[in-house]
């Protein structure tokens, strides 16, 4: 792979021991799927973060990087495994939380500003539309692919922290023009009216086209929050992380795929059979991925003057519930007994246990409370969700 004068210093150690390290991480992975040469990058999100899923030995790493490194770019978080401020009301244990703030304090000394979210592109890291970025998470790299335009692999959590260090990226896979092009048409017989219906059709649409990118057809309009809830359930169902939607999204392309599926009602309502099993709530989850604040004010007005009787959980970025406290939003669903659970999510905080049957708007949420948390789950709309905390 070819370096330019610059790019080998780096990989020679004249920067430190931590942009070396980098360099030798992206070139490998360069080499690896036959990149040509590196490219800069304007921002990165990084995975990774929650000390549940990084262990002392990534804690370790990341002390280690921050000896000496700094990041080049933008760069921020995905959501730890704790609110960082309110971590006790909300039953995390201390040890876990000493371990947490470590992690934290590691990024924090690289430079990295430490927002802690899914939903970089609500909170100020915004890339242009054909702008080359490294961003990990998996519903926000599609989201950025897909909705944004901007140009991004799925990366791990060492490969993007090594992007922010550097300011590069190997130039392979989706930075390339003719890797973004649609392979299948996907007609949509039935449009989605809620966030939930998007999240299910995204399900469905997902298991059916596997690594294929699809062309959508069908669907008139999407707001951000529709878009947000089928870039996160399409990016776990599917085994791609771009599609282009007809008339919504901004993507350009030159490919008539000839292939053709249909999704009807009947699949969208499978799908939402799919995620809802047996048994009574006793968790009411919303925030997969992180609510926007449209949605925080929707939650506000459905709890006004009203008690939850479940525990209640709404996941969001401190920035974004910043602006709710402004609002006077965070009063009142705070006042209702619902707690805001910020800089986390349900994917990666230690909630196993704690709880046997969740409701959320999500259908990663489904996925990830199964999977990692071993949950049974009811999938419903944002409005029945807390129609299900009232009870």
């Amino acid at each position: 792979m070819f370096l330019t004068k610059e790019e080998e210093k780096i990989l020679a150690g004249e920067e430190g021991l931590a942009a070396q390290k980098s360099m030798e991480i992206l070139v490998a992975l360069g080499e690896i799927f036959g990149a040509e040469r590196m490219i800069d990058i304007s921002s990165v999100q990084v995975a990774g973060v929650s000390y549940h899923n990084l262990g002392e030995a990534g804690l370790e790493f990341l002390e280690d990087l921050a000896k000496d490194g700094k990041v080049k770019v933008l760069t921020t978080l995905n959501p730890a495994g704790m609110d960082l401020e309110n971590w006790r009301n909300l039953g995390i244990p201390s040890d876990f939380a000493e371990k947490q703030e470590r992690v934290i304090n590691a990024f924090k000394k690289l430079g990295i500003i430490t927002t802690c979210t899914c939903t970089p592109y609500l909170i100020g890291n915004l890339p242009r539309f054909g702008e080359h970025i490294a961003w990990s998470e998996s519903s926000a790299v599609t989201f950025a692919n897909s909705v944004l335009g901007a140009k991004t692999n799925k990366e791990g959590g060492p490969s993007a922290l090594a992007s922010a260090i550097t300011g590069k990226t190997p130039y392979y896979g989706f930075h390339l023009d003719k890797n973004r092009e649609p392979e299948i048409v996907v007609n949509v017989k039935k449009e989605p009216k809620s966030e939930m219906e998007f999240g299910a059709l995204a399900l469905a649409i997902g298991k059916m086209v596997g690594k294929k990118i699809p062309l959508i057809k069908g669907i008139k309009k999407a707001s951000v929050d529709d878009l947000k809830s089928f870039c996160a359930s399409f990016a776990t169902y599917s085994s791609t992380i771009m599609f282009h939607m007809e008339g919504i999204t901004p993507n350009k392309f030159k490919a008539n795929p000839k292939e053709t599926i249909e999704i009807t009602s009947k699949d969208v309502e499978d799908a939402i059979r799919f995620l809802n099993d047996e048994g009574d709530v006793d968790f009411v989850f919303i925030g997969c991925p992180h609510c926007s604040l449209a949605e925080i004010e929707k939650i506000s007005k459905l709890l006004k003057g009203k008690k939850v009787k479940k525990e209640t959980w709404i996941c969001t970025a401190r920035p974004t519930k910043k602006i709710a406290d402004a609002m006077g939003y965070t009063k009142i669903i705070e006042d209702s007994g619902a707690k805001f659970a910020c800089d986390t999510c349900l994917a990666v905080a230690p909630l196993k246990g704690r709880f046997k049957v969740i409701a959320t708007n999500s259908a990663k949420g489904c996925y990830y409370g199964r999977g990692s948390n071993a949950f049974k789950t009811k999938f419903m709309t944002l409005e029945k969700c807390i129609e299900e905390a009232l009870k």
